[in-house]
C-alpha cells in the first residue's frame, strides 16, 4: 500500500528516464479549412500557453506526436519543446482525436511550466502484488479498482510517471484509501487536500454465478411402441366419450 520512496541515490523509481522532444513551428492560419489542410499534410495544429507568456498557435508533426502518445509516460511527463529555435519545458494538457477514427489527431494543447511553480497533473496508478494478495489467493476474491489515476500537485522536478501501490497484503473487504498512500515528499494528492479521502482499491467477494438447469427433452416413442401407445390413448379417449354420452 505504498508509493515507492526514493532509493539511496535520491532517485524516485516512478520517475521516467525517457526524454520526450517535440519540434514545433508557429502558425498564422487559424481557420477550420486551413487546419484541415494542415492535417492532410501530416501536420497537427496546436497551441502552447502559460508561464506568463502569450498563447502561440503552433503546428507539429502528427506522426511524431502519435508515436509519443503510445507511451503512458508522455501524458504525465515534462516535455521538451523546440519553437523558434528556443527550447521550452511544457506538459500535455489535452489532445483531441477524431470522434470515429481515434487514431487521427485533431489538436493538441501544451502548457509552459516554470521550475519554481507547482503544477497539477493527473498520473496513472499502478497496482502490484495482485496475484499474491491473500484476498485473491486464499479467499478467492476479486479486485475492484475504484480509481485508476489520481491528480497531484508538485514541482516539475518531482513529477512522477506513475504512482505504484503495493496490494500484496490486502484481504477481502479491506479498502485502500488515498490517506493510506505513502506519498514521497513534495507530492500532494489534490483530492485529499480538499478533504476527500476516497477509496482507491478493494477486494470484493466473488459472486457465484447461478447454475441454469438444463431442460430435458422427452423423446417420443418410435416404431411399434409408438403406435401401440397412440392406440391406447385413442381407446381411453373413446371410453371417456362413451361415458359422457350415456
Amino acid at each position: 500500500m505504498i508509493i515507492r520512496a526514493p532509493d539511496d541515490n535520491g532517485v524516485n523509481p516512478t520517475m521516467s528516464e525517457i526524454d520526450f522532444n517535440l519540434s514545433a513551428q508557429p502558425r498564422e492560419e487559424t481557420g477550420t479549412s486551413a487546419m484541415r489542410k494542415m492535417r492532410r499534410a501530416g501536420q497537427l495544429p496546436g497551441v502552447v500557453y502559460g508561464a506568463g507568456g502569450d498563447a502561440v498557435p503552433i503546428t507539429l508533426s502528427s506522426f511524431e506526436v502519435s508515436r509519443h502518445l503510445e507511451h503512458e509516460a508522455f501524458y504525465s511527463h515534462v516535455l521538451n519543446l523546440k519553437l523558434k529555435g528556443k527550447k521550452e519545458q511544457v506538459i500535455l494538457r489535452s489532445v483531441q482525436r477524431h470522434p470515429v477514427r481515434s487514431d487521427r489527431l485533431l489538436h493538441i494543447d501544451l502548457q509552459r511550466i516554470s521550475k519554481d511553480a507547482k503544477i497539477r497533473m493527473t498520473v496513472p496508478l499502478h497496482f502490484v502484488g495482485e496475484d499474491v494478495a491473500p484476498g485473491v489467493k486464499e479467499q478467492s476474491g476479486l479486485f475492484s479498482h475504484l480509481m485508476t489515476e489520481v491528480e497531484i500537485s508538485c514541482l516539475p522536478s518531482d513529477l512522477p510517471e506513475y504512482i505504484e501501490i503495493d496490494v500484496s497484503e490486502l484481504h477481502i473487504g479491506e479498502p485502500i484509501h488515498l490517506s493510506g498512500l505513502a506519498v514521497p515528499e513534495g507530492i500532494e494528492l489534490v483530492e485529499l487536500s480538499h478533504g476527500h479521502d476516497q477509496a482507491v482499491v478493494i477486494i470484493n467477494v466473488r459472486k457465484e454465478q447461478p447454475i441454469e438447469e438444463e431442460e430435458v427433452e422427452v423423446e417420443e416413442p418410435e416404431g411399434e411402441e409408438g403406435e401401440a401407445q397412440e392406440a391406447a390413448e385413442g381407446e381411453e379417449k373413446g371410453a371417456d366419450s362413451a361415458e359422457k354420452e350415456s
